[in-house]
């Protein structure tokens, strides 16, 4: 059993934390979001994520967890402290330190030295040099150990791995975070600091570049006639490539990709490669947003104005309640541009969007539609699939649909009288 500090319990902090609570430890997560606090006391999930709130009570009746909002002398008796603060991108596309630098300041008086300091926040490369030199004299190991988490899965993301990456040019150091994973049953890298640090963003960029891709192909195939699902069920049967992250859709977003494709370009520039092919990864997927834009105006004969246009999910993907860089504001954004009024339903989103008053936020899919001359689907959530067509298009001033993330039955929207157009199809 290990005490374990882990500070800022957003997505990644709060995971973590249960992770490790749930595997025997004594966990101390520090927030200076005090409302934040207060509610995880209370057993009150701050976020929305598959299986969070049965392991945050399970883990709070064992009281192995436990929340505060202050630094004091109990961080002296931790054996590891796990950073978690985020690490927003800058105007400039670099990645923001200054959350790191804030909990190094916070910590130093209460350190010991055999406290190790694990970064989990996604950092740029030589990040661990600078934790380094911000730690007091003497002070033990700083260790990378990115995480992999996706929203909507991350609590079994965290418990089952696909793999565990240490980076420290300290052996006793690297030990000492590796047996933390004693008991994960997944593959543990052991490398350098820097190798480490680099890991996260090449992964995002990677699956990125893959979702950039599978939409270029979605509009060629629409171009030349191809079925998409077709196409990519075929090309997913190809070990070498597989079918994961081969779904087309409004574009990528989220709070990620955005900014590690972004950062990654800049470590390389800052380094004097320039990663044309990236720069092109993120010009694809700009395109994306206009391309669904396009196809909404297509079928409303080129003008938006005064035109409602009911939107169905707001949240960057579905599971999860994080709008941060979703594609279906950005889509939605272009649509108010044009002067169409937008009537929203998210499962997860119940009030009014900061930045989006104008948007009218409704309590259901069909009182999204009521009146509306046109569908649009743009998050992939369960509900949408399974709602009945004719149903909806008795609530819609004209019977249009677009289909943005391809979770529609075709055939049977089109039987209730609906112009689709999904993505590729």
């Amino acid at each position: 059993m290990s005490k374990i500090g882990v500070i800022g319990i957003g997505y990644v902090g709060l995971t973590t934390a249960l992770g490790f609570a749930s595997r025997g430890n004594l966990v101390t997560c520090i927030d200076i979001d005090i409302e934040r606090i207060d509610k995880l006391k209370l057993g009150i999930s701050p976020i929305v994520e598959s299986g969070l709130d049965e392991l945050l009570r399970s883990c709070s009746l064992a009281h192995s967890i436990t929340f505060q909002s202050f630094f004091d002398e109990t961080i002296g008796e931790l054996d590891f402290i796990i950073l978690c603060v985020p690490t927003p991108q800058n105007q400039d596309g670099t990645a923001d330190m200054s959350s790191i630098r804030s909990a190094i300041h916070s910590l130093s008086p209460f350190l010991h030295k055999q406290t190790i300091i694990i970064t989990k926040s996604t950092v740029p490369v030589g990040s661990t040099k600078i934790i380094e030199e911000l730690l007091p004299p003497g002070s033990m190991g700083v260790v990378s150990n990115p995480e992999f988490l996706r929203e909507g899965s991350a609590i079994h993301d965290f418990l089952h791995p696909d793999r565990i990456v240490i980076g420290s040019d300290d052996r006793d150091s690297a030990a000492r975070v590796a047996e933390l994973y004693c008991d994960f049953q997944s593959p543990i890298v052991l490398t350098d600091p820097a190798t480490a640090e680099t890991i996260k963003y090449v992964a995002n960029a990677f699956l990125a570049t893959k979702l950039s891709f599978v939409n270029a192909i979605a509009a060629l195939s629409e171009a030349v006639g191809a079925n998409i699902e077709h196409l990519t069920t075929a090309v997913g049967l190809d070990k070498r490539i597989g079918a994961d992250f081969l779904q087309p859709g409004p574009g990528w977003g989220g709070s990620c990709f955005p900014k590690d494709t972004a950062a990654l370009i800049k470590i390389a520039e800052r380094h004097g490669y320039d990663f044309s092919f990236l720069k092109s990864v993120i010009q694809i997927n700009e395109e994306q947003f206009t391309r669904v834009f396009n196809k909404v105006a297509g079928l409303l004969s080129g003008s938006l104005k005064s035109k409602k246009i009911a939107v169905w999910g707001l949240t960057f993907k579905a599971e999860t309640d994080d709008i941060r860089d979703s594609p279906a504001l950005k889509i939605v954004r272009l649509l108010l541009n044009s002067g169409a009024h937008i009537s929203a339903f998210d499962p997860t989103v119940r009030s009014t969007l900061k930045n989006f008053e104008e948007v009218d936020v409704s309590s259901s899919p069909i009182a999204a539609c009521e009146k509306a001359d046109l569908l649009l689907v743009t998050t992939e959530w369960k509900t949408f699939s399974e709602q009945i067509p004719n149903s909806i298009g008795k609530q819609m001033a004209l019977r249009n649909v677009v289909d943005s993330r391809n979770i529609l039955d075709p055939p049977k929207w089109k039987q209730a009288g609906f112009i689709y157009r999904g993505i590729g199809r």
